[in-house]
């Protein structure tokens, strides 16, 4: 049975610039553009024109540099559709028509807050009013362009009911893709997967749009509720490159992929992501905004494809299987690393010496490994050429290491 694909729609440029501290050039938007559509980004969001004049012209030139791109061996065959985020206001959304001119598919995502707590201390609107300028919004973007999205903002804190009804009037009013976001970063996994599958059961013309999810990641749930509303119905997922976002950010594009990717018989999903791109946008992104990658960070971390417990290493030396799920490859990154460090066991120094061309015996690896943990204790990881100077200069009277022979 052929896999249903799951629309990737990146909001790096959009949501990921909104992160504290981050401002990007027109120029870095386009570059991150270009990365993004050599990746198989399916939709770029890439900025809110109304939010400054800097911003406005960075979307203009983002639809005009990648808006119309494909080349030969690319992941694709059309270009990338350009997205623009507009508040539910006609000035907002003119703005964006105005700078998706350049674009061969473009769209406005407009929104509305719906919950309780938007509607009353950010909005002060009453219900009536809320779904009257949602039909009337979403309409008037619909007459500037043929793809428009519309997002009930604080989706998942809204009244089921009232956030059904909205859904069902800005369907009417001619929306293509309707969005659920966690703006906040409320829900957990089961909770935002009943969300989404009640919307798939009870909105009357759910069929005529899809549906697309936003979990940002307060609560550190973000790429589990993205997951859990693609299993609930939802095929079109929002994310960033490494999470960057508001706050605590959002999902991040690549632990979403590779999710989908490593776990194929579990969600039974695919998207057109090359994901031996996703290590070097991941780099580019980061030098461009300044937000440094925790080390830890899965799929793109310094450390995800390291090992440095005994245990781990002697499985990986035995089979990669043991303790990799992935391959580095897989995702563009450097090549898997037994880091030597004071959990590090005999057999992994045996395996970097050999690799360093240092051929010790059985009783020479003893003294070796002795020392080696003694150091480890007091610095952690051990370079390599500290490893063969303490092979060479550990006892004037037993020379251990045969280098080279």
């Amino acid at each position: 049975m052929p896999k249903e694909r799951v629309r990737i729609f990146d909001t790096t440029l959009r949501d990921g610039e909104q992160s504290p501290d981050v401002a990007m050039s027109a120029e870095d938007k386009c570059r991150i553009a270009v990365q993004l559509t050599c990746l198989g980004v399916d939709i770029i969001e890439a900025g809110f024109p109304a939010a400054s004049e800097g911003d406005e012209h960075a979307v203009r030139r983002v639809a005009a540099r990648v808006g119309r791109w494909v080349q030969p061996g690319m992941n694709r065959t059309r270009p990338p559709v350009i997205c623009a985020l507009a508040r539910a206001t006609r000035r907002d959304i003119d703005l964006a028509a105005r700078s998706l001119g350049a674009a061969q598919r473009p769209r406005i995502h407009t929104f509305l807050a719906t919950s309780p707590v938007h509607r009353e201390h950010k909005l002060a609107m009453s219900c009536v009013q809320v779904l009257e300028r949602i039909g009337n919004m979403v309409a008037y973007a619909r007459r500037q362009c043929d793809d428009v999205q519309f997002s009930p903002e604080d989706a998942a804190r809204t009244e089921s009911e009232f956030l059904y009804e909205a859904i069902e009037i800005a369907i009417a009013a001619g929306a293509t893709t309707i969005n659920i976001p966690d703006t906040v970063g409320y829900t957990e996994p089961r909770e935002f997967h009943e969300i989404i599958a009640g919307i798939k059961e009870k909105v009357v013309g759910i069929e005529k749009a899809v549906l697309s999810v936003h979990c940002h990641d307060d609560l550190g749930l973000a790429a589990a509720n993205t997951l859990a509303g693609l299993r609930g119905g939802a095929r079109q997922a929002e994310l960033t490159i490494n999470g960057i976002g508001e706050r605590a950010g959002n999902a991040a594009l690549e632990e979403v992929v590779m999710a989908l990717h490593t776990r194929q018989e579990r969600h039974g999903l695919t998207t057109r992501i090359d994901t031996t791109l996703l290590h070097p946008t991941s780099k580019l992104v980061s030098e461009i905004t300044g937000m440094v990658v925790a080390p830890n960070k899965a799929i793109v971390g310094h450390n995800a494809f390291a090992h440095e417990a005994g245990i781990h290493q002697d499985g990986m030396l035995k089979s990669r299987d043991t303790y990799e799920i992935m391959r580095p490859e897989t995702v563009g990154a450097p090549e898997s690393r037994l880091v030597l460090g004071k959990h590090s066991g005999r057999h992994a120094l045996a395996a970097r010496l050999r690799s360093l061309d240092v051929h010790l015996d059985d009783v020479e690896l003893d003294i070796v490994f002795s020392s080696f943990k003694a150091v480890a204790d007091k610095r952690g990881s051990i370079p390599d050429d500290e490893l063969v100077e303490l092979t060479l200069h550990l006892s004037a009277e037993r020379p251990l290491a045969r280098v080279g022979s």
